[in-house]
């Protein structure tokens, strides 16, 4: 059931981002398989891995310029429109699995369907996310800190949830709101960014476009749960902004729905 409504919805998504390709973005974009192709290129980014950059020969100017092409009025309408369509296609796809999620949380572990978490998103502002609780309540008691994969915190329906993304759906909330994008940097906790933003450079570029429910970074980069991992990471998520293109939120997305039915990727 989920491989039939993931499918829905990959076909669906890859329809309008190719006729938003073809009607906004045909001369001044790559294609899909310039991105390929530019992806497969060994070496082609310095000491960097495929589809990241080098962030030591890349300055914050150079990622400020590309986060403005980005958040120009003609992609920023574009991208809400198809960030609502993808969002309310979502809901409607996985309707019947998100009643199951919801029963399967209640009848597993006591406590809340949802829960709420603040983090860091476009121009710093923080907001609160929205998420299936897949931890015990208390799974905070001695305060913010990372999740790690075999986290005893994470109940058995969290397990699962997990693995396939299911817990990440209910930030459509999110999108509609306009606190988040469909495809960008995921969004970090406030505390966390605090001492990221000191110890990476650029770390604060992130927070130049909206965060997304999925990135480049998290189909891209296994589970981080360090300051060396954020670092790595953030090599993709500044890929993501310098190449941006309805293209690449395409590909972006089809490899998430590989991701979910799969249980494959990051976190």
């Amino acid at each position: 059931m989920v491989g039939f409504y993931a499918f829905g919805l990959a076909a669906a998504l890859a329809t309008a981002a190719v006729a938003t390709r073809v009607l906004f973005f045909t001369h001044n974009r790559p294609a899909l398989t310039d991105i390929l192709l530019r992806e497969a290129e060994p070496g082609s980014l310095g000491h960097a891995p495929s589809g990241a950059i080098n962030t030591d020969a890349t300055s914050a100017a150079d990622i400020q310029t590309a986060a403005g092409l980005m958040n120009s009025p003609q992609t920023t309408r574009v991208k809400r429109f198809f960030d609502i369509l993808f969002s309310l296609g979502l809901i409607v796809f996985m309707a019947p699995l998100l009643v199951l999620t919801a029963i399967a949380i209640k009848l597993d572990s006591n406590g809340p369907l949802l829960y709420r978490q603040r983090r860091v998103g476009f121009g710093g502002k923080e907001f609160e996310v929205f998420k299936f609780r897949s931890m015990v309540t208390d799974a905070e008691t001695n305060g913010p800190q990372y999740a790690s994969i075999n986290d005893a915190r994470i109940t058995r329906v969290g397990h699962f949830i997990r693995k396939f993304r299911i817990d990440e759906i209910p930030q459509t909330i999110n999108v509609l709101k306009g606190d988040m994008s469909f495809v960008g940097p995921r969004p970090e906790r406030p505390e966390f960014v605090r001492d990221l933003e000191q110890e990476i450079p650029l770390y604060h570029c992130r927070h130049l476009v909206k965060p997304g429910i999925t990135g480049w970074a998290q189909v891209k980069y296994e589970y981080a749960a360090s300051v060396e991992g954020a670092r790595n990471k953030l090599r993709y998520d500044l890929y993501y902004i310098r190449h941006f293109s309805p293209a690449l939120d395409l590909l972006i997305v089809l490899m998430t729905v590989r991701v979910a039915l799969f249980g494959l990727g990051s976190r």
